[in-house]
């Protein structure tokens, strides 16, 4: 990897994401050599993927290249791999661009879709977790609609205008509530010649509530909101399979579409080498102790989603959002330095600062701080939280422009197929 050798010791983390990001900038005036390797040479902002689905944003906006995280920082090295494997023994990683050894080892490679073991669903379902995901589920909305105009097929229409969500976490609420203003502010005007008041927004959830961890309050607030925009919203119901044109339940609901987003779960994006049975923990994560030392590896961290802290509040671990990784990424920056001054490190103990969801224009729900308020003033709240957190001066502008810009002209200018995502129609018209 062309890593000079450095009296330094040497620390790698694997994982662009919040914590890594967290963790480099909190090591960057520390006398240690910082390798920083990720699959993409970019940091993603994955609380806006939905935006640029639904053609609210471009994905450079979301999006701040790491090597310019690292701008100024002595002994900092970055190197676009794909980490294969750990040996723990040998202190040493491997990549599809060679092996590296190393002092100290982070993983903060984050989490990925979990379609809980359906193959068919996998393969059929659209997911939401990267920005090539999200570029091609923009795509594939746009070119429904195209297609939809070249039908005289009553069903096969319907079909290529019917939307199901699966799940009902933040993730899915905010993508429904999207997708509904789209119906409403722009497809009659992108689309005069087809009647797109027959299309659908359906999201469902397998369990009894929308947002599951926020407050009943705002649960209940988010699926008011839902169905004033025309989202029809399924409660209880357990999606069991999808073959690229229909959708089952473990009821008898039924739903024909054509554009099935998956955001029921995710699991922990594991690196072979910490799949071992006494590592690793329920929803495909590596069990770690309270200064997020991986159990039995000394020498080996892991951050955020991918590390499963059990505590008693969190007998489970912390949820998989970006506040623990932050957290996690900044107290470990500065415990690496105790433990190489021989010092005693600080356990870690999160502070949960709430949960916050939008449903559209005017429309969101927070939970912060014993505080819950919905409504405008929670979405300005929305808005001004995920502006602050955003990396880089430039895509903070950029974003708040286009909100502006979209807020007053109620418009989404994205809205671009850029690299088409080609799907088999011929199914629907049977």
């Amino acid at each position: 990897m062309n890593i000079p050798l450095s009296s330094y010791p040497r620390i790698v983390i694997i994982g662009g994401g919040f914590g890594g990001v967290s963790l480099a900038k909190k090591l960057s005036k520390q006398e240690v050599q910082v390798v920083l390797l990720d699959k993409n040479n970019y940091h993603t902002f994955q609380p806006l993927l939905y935006q640029v689905s639904t053609g609210g944003l471009e994905p450079d906006s979301i999006a701040y290249p790491l090597r310019k995280v690292l701008i100024g920082y002595d002994n900092f090295y970055f190197r676009l791999a794909e980490v294969s494997e750990i040996e723990p023994a040998h202190k040493k990683i491997k990549t599809n661009i060679g092996e590296l050894t190393y002092d100290y080892l982070v993983v903060a490679t984050g989490s990925e879709t979990n379609f809980f073991g359906n193959g068919e669903i996998e393969r059929h379902a659209m997911s939401m977790k990267s920005i090539p995901q999200s570029l091609n589920l923009r795509s594939l909305i746009l070119e429904n609609f195209e297609q939809a105009l070249l039908t005289d097929d009553y069903h096969e229409r319907d079909a290529l205008m019917n939307f199901v969500i699966v799940g009902g976490g933040p993730t899915g609420v905010e993508l429904a509530g999207a997708l509904a203003e789209i119906k409403k502010g722009i497809l009659p005007k992108d689309y005069p010649d087809l009647d797109t008041r027959r299309a659908q927004i359906n999201i469902v959830q397998g369990g009894d509530c929308l947002l599951p961890g926020f407050s009943n309050q705002a649960s209940k607030k988010a699926e008011d909101f839902l169905e004033e925009l025309g989202v029809q919203v399924w409660k209880g119901v357990r999606v069991t399979g999808y073959d690229g044109k229909t959708v089952t339940t473990k009821t008898d609901l039924v739903f024909q579409s054509a554009a099935v987003v998956w955001a029921a779960g995710v699991k922990g994006a594991m690196v072979k080498g910490m799949d071992v049975a006494d590592v690793l923990a329920g929803g495909n994560r590596i069990k770690v102790n309270e200064f997020n030392q991986v159990v039995g590896y000394p020498e080996i961290f892991a951050i955020g989603d991918i590390a499963c802290m059990v505590t008693e509040d969190h007998p489970r671990g912390h949820p998989m959002v970006a506040q623990p990784a932050i957290q996690q990424g900044k107290l470990l920056g500065e415990n690496l330095v105790k433990l190489l001054e021989h010092q005693p490190m600080t356990p870690f103990i999160y502070n949960d600062k709430g949960s916050m969801a939008t449903i559209g224009r005017n429309k969101a729900v927070c939970d912060i701080k014993g505080y819950r308020f919905q409504g405008v003033f929670a979405w300005f709240v929305w808005m001004f939280v995920h502006l602050f957190f955003l990396i880089g001066f430039r895509n903070r502008m950029v974003v708040f422009i286009n909100w502006v810009y979209n807020y007053i002209r109620f418009d989404r200018e994205a809205r671009l197929i850029i690299r088409p995502y080609k799907r088999d129609y011929s199914q629907f018209k049977d």
